[in-house]
């Protein structure tokens, strides 16, 4: 549906928006439902393989992605993130596309209220997050929870650990999305990170995954670039196929497998 709104960089609305997504001040969240990540040392995918070790702080990371019901919450409070209303330089027309009508706007439908949210660009996720007193992870942050079995912090190295995953990619994308937190919590206590949706990252472009930042006042307009890597470990296809992705991204994407969860 194409939005009624006609925007330009020197509307007051873009403006707002624009303050709303990079400016406002986050108010307090209490940790309810987040995991303590024990920070630590690895090597990513994306650095090659004589690299020096990633450095990563203890964190907060959302136990579950955030669900329908959950956004549409956010939506009543900031109604300027309800379907229809989002210009589409911070959301494709797909937004949000699977909430149906009701009343002068849209929410989920009630069998989906506990599935995680997606039809999200980046922007309205990271709106969301700030709005929580909190943050989208950054891909350090969400490769280092990932990297996590049901039993060790780092299960890279378990038998079908990869495979298990690979069978998650290789599925058909129109099977019945699921409800959050269906599956086995891994060693953090943390649920979904493979096989419901793929996640947004803070810094989903590699070039910030690199040690740049291309973020900048373009960011509005989506120009985030990709940029090749080497590779670690060859063999984790799993994780190249991640960093495949979100090099294919841009913020204001919209897709029906793409959702989010936040860090603090």
């Amino acid at each position: 549906m194409k939005s009624p709104i006609s925007i330009t960089r020197n509307t007051p609305l873009y403006c707002t928006l624009a303050a709303a997504i990079l400016l406002l001040p986050a108010p307090a969240s209490a940790a309810n439902n987040m995991a303590a990540i024990r920070g630590g040392s690895f090597r990513p995918l994306y650095l090659a393989a004589d690299a020096p070790l990633s450095k990563v702080d203890n964190f907060l990371l959302d136990k579950k992605p955030v669900t329908n019901a959950q956004f549409a919450a956010f939506v009543r409070q900031q109604p300027q993130w309800q379907r229809g209303r989002v210009p589409a330089v911070f959301a494709e027309k797909q937004y949000l596309h699977h909430w149906v009508k009701q009343g002068k706007g849209y929410a989920p439908r009630r069998e989906d209220a506990n599935k995680p949210v997606t039809y999200i660009s980046w922007f309205a996720a990271h709106a969301y997050c700030q709005a929580q007193g909190k943050k989208l992870p950054d891909t350090l942050q969400w490769e280092y929870a990932a990297r996590a079995s049901s039993t060790r912090a780092d299960g890279s190295q378990e038998a079908g650990y990869r495979q298990k995953i690979l069978n998650w990619y290789g599925k058909a994308s129109h099977s019945p999305m699921q409800n959050v937190g269906q599956d086995r919590a891994n060693y953090w206590g943390v649920h979904n990170l493979h096989g419901l949706i793929w996640e947004w990252t803070e810094d989903f472009n590699n070039a910030s995954m690199l040690g740049g930042d291309s973020r900048n006042a373009k960011a509005a307009e989506g120009m985030f670039c990709g940029a090749g890597g080497g590779t670690a470990d060859p063999g984790d296809y799993a994780a190249f196929m991640r960093y495949g992705f979100r090099s294919s991204l841009q913020a204001k994407f919209t897709l029906n497998s793409l959702g989010f969860r936040c860090a603090k």
